[in-house]
């Protein structure tokens, strides 16, 4: 049996013409999808702005997506450009920009759903027009590029339902092919977390994969006493895919397994939960995988999908990806096999005592490169008072003192333990966070073979306890059957960080980490031998002192981009900070404070004035409810495109 189920008519919709048709690469000018390439490289081949006059950079023009008022949207939203037009979601609305000034050319309003994360491109074929693609949760519909209108020769009246889970992003578009994830609930059981694919020129579904194997197909055995049963979550529920033109590869990353931290009622490694997944991309047919989790209980479900570019191995060239996660690890493999370039060992990891929890005995843990984010920690990782300051060092030691003095950590993957009423508090920290790398995943410099990527430091804390009826543990997860869930002395859930708040001089009260500095880092690694080139600190403390503040910050909320000229830029810190660092050297070589934080992705591209930009959505915080505003006294939830370039 196939690890799918494909429509009758799938293939032949994509038959001669698929095969005819170019792969859609962009033009250097362009950066026409959300990582801009089939591959994801984020690699902008545009060398004007270099490291030679990127200091000289300065705003050419902004936009406002949305006036302050309600909570932010738009994080993580990235605008695409072709032929010098822009085209990007503002909630109710999809909009067309001149790419050179920000005038709006044209608006198409949405009713009764909100458009998030980005828009797709398609560019037509025959007498079908180019479309501009957009999810409504419950469906896609197909504009015309250029006018803004519904295409009406898409689906019915220019729309489309999906039948199933509802997926609230933009479609991965490759030649024909639609593919999209799925939005699950973090419910045991419930609603299939299956990738689906649609043709772009009908609308009609082209094949639907198993992301829990059936019965005879690759990866059940992984399901143990019928566990893969109505099983909710395992999902692709990132906004974009990866894809190889060259052997019609599409490459899913999938999440975790419902519920997120217990698993007792899912035995065995859970196929193809934490897994890339590679497929056939007119049939969905499987390839091959790599789980990087065996039996997740961490909530580390596999966030942005790899990045491709070859690296050259005793003079050797091999088609590679590189995939980063949650925990801090980075994964090269070849990207035609699976199999890891620079070695994967199986590495021992400790257990827990939940009952009935069953714990796998050994985590795949690459051997190069290194982990990416720190994985031990010690009571000597503790911030001192040279790091912050007597205040926050006083609240780390008292929150460390709550739980005893210290806690369990036995590195990678360390387990959480049973905790009951009445039991002193015995809590497990792991590391990282939230951390290690998010959804911003990776850039990659297809000429040299070097990833970059951003990733958070912070520590989870906490126990595992039965389940509280009256507790709040997560989202959505009120009437959850399971048995077990996450717990701290902060209450039900997995909230609890390492990290502690003080008052500062001023009166102003700030959280921050309690373990040692940097708390964020941008990463250099070379592909072709695994080796970590450079690290530098990404982002500061404003509400620490002056000559402290250079601690790195969180920035688990976006991701870099790299261009010809030598350059990564990157915002996602919270203190609004868009930043260019030597793509050689890791140096800071420009930074501009935004208005609200930039946490997102940025692009580069060419106007029809014929100048290079970059570009970026400052989208105020991801979590700013309705009139949040900053220490500074600045609006979080107000969202704004900004476009720089070099002076005329």
């Amino acid at each position: 049996m196939r690890t799918l189920f494909a429509l009758a008519a799938g293939a032949s919709l994509l038959s001669s013409s698929l095969a005819a048709q170019q792969a859609q690469e962009p033009g250097p000018a362009d950066w026409p999808r959300w990582a801009r390439d089939l591959g994801g490289t984020r690699y902008s081949p545009l060398p004007d702005i270099n490291t030679g006059n990127v200091n000289k950079l300065q705003q050419a023009w902004s936009f406002r997506l949305r006036p302050t008022g309600g909570a932010s949207l738009l994080g993580g939203t990235v605008p695409i450009v072709i032929d010098g037009i822009m085209y990007v979601p503002i909630g109710n609305a999809v909009v067309s920009l001149d790419a050179s000034t920000g005038k709006e050319m044209w608006r198409h309003e949405v009713k009764g759903a909100l458009i998030r994360r980005g828009v797709s491109y398609w560019p037509g074929e025959g007498k079908l027009k180019p479309r501009i693609f957009y999810s409504t949760g419950g469906g896609l519909t197909a504009l015309n590029a250029r006018t803004g209108q519904l295409d009406t020769q898409f689906g019915k009246g220019g729309s489309i339902e999906f039948e199933g889970t509802p997926y609230p992003y933009p479609p991965s578009i490759y030649r024909n092919v639609m593919v999209i994830g799925a939005a699950t609930a973090e419910m045991p059981y419930g609603d299939s977390g299956n990738s689906r694919a649609f043709d772009a020129r009908t609308g009609k579904k082209l094949w639907e994969f198993n992301t829990i194997p059936r019965p005879g197909e690759v990866g059940h055995e992984t399901w143990l006493d019928e566990g893969w049963k109505g099983r909710s979550g395992t999902n692709m529920w990132v906004w974009y895919t990866t894809a190889d033109p060259k052997t019609d590869t599409i490459y899913m990353t999938i999440g975790s397994p419902s519920p997120n931290y217990y698993g007792g009622d899912r035995p065995g490694n859970n196929l193809f939960g934490n897994s890339i997944v590679a497929v056939d991309a007119q049939t969905g047919k499987y390839k091959w995988h790599f789980q990087t989790i065996h039996h997740d209980l961490y909530d580390w479900d596999l966030p942005a999908p790899p990045v491709l570019f070859d690296v050259t191995v005793d003079g050797k060239t091999i088609p590679a990806l590189a995939e980063t996660g949650k925990p801090g690890l980075m994964y090269i493999l070849n990207r035609e096999t699976g199999e890891p370039i620079h070695g994967v060992r199986e590495q021992l990891v400790g257990r827990g005592d939940v009952p009935g929890e069953w714990y796998p005995k050994t985590q795949p843990i690459p051997v190069k490169p290194e982990p990416l984010s720190r994985m031990y920690w010690t009571p000597a990782d503790v911030v001192t008072e040279a790091d912050t300051t007597p205040e926050h060092v006083a609240a780390c030691h008292k929150l460390l003192d709550s739980y005893g003095g210290t806690f369990f950590n036995s590195g990678p993957f360390t387990p959480f333990f049973l905790h009951q009423e009445g039991d002193l508090p015995r809590a497990s920290i792991n590391l990282p966070h939230n951390g290690g790398s998010n959804w911003g995943g990776s850039a990659a410099d297809p000429t040299k073979g070097i990833v970059f990527v951003n990733t958070s430091e912070s520590g989870s804390i906490g126990w595992i306890e039965k389940r509280d009826p009256k507790g709040d543990y997560g989202r959505g997860t009120a009437d959850s059957t399971q048995v077990y869930d996450r717990g701290s002395l902060q209450g039900p859930g997995a909230y609890s960080g390492f990290q502690a708040s003080f008052e500062t001089a001023d009166g102003q009260k700030v959280s921050l980490p309690c373990i040692r500095p940097p708390w964020g880092r941008l990463i250099a690694v070379d592909g072709n031998s695994g080796e970590i080139l450079w690290a530098s600190k990404l982002g500061i403390t404003e509400a620490l002192p002056e000559g402290k503040q250079d601690t790195g910050a969180n920035n688990t909320f976006g991701g870099p981009i790299v261009t010809a000229g030598g350059l990564v830029f990157i915002g996602a810190t919270s203190d609004r900070y868009f930043r260019a660092f030597d793509e050689k050297t890791g140096k800071l070589l420009w930074s501009k404070q935004l208005d609200y934080a930039a946490l997102t992705v940025p692009v580069s591209y060419r106007g029809k004035d014929g100048r290079q930009y970059i570009a970026v959505v400052a989208a105020g915080s991801n979590f700013a409810g309705p009139g949040a505003r900053g220490p500074d006294g600045k609006p979080l939830n107000q969202e704004s495109l900004v476009a720089f370039a070099l002076p005329e």
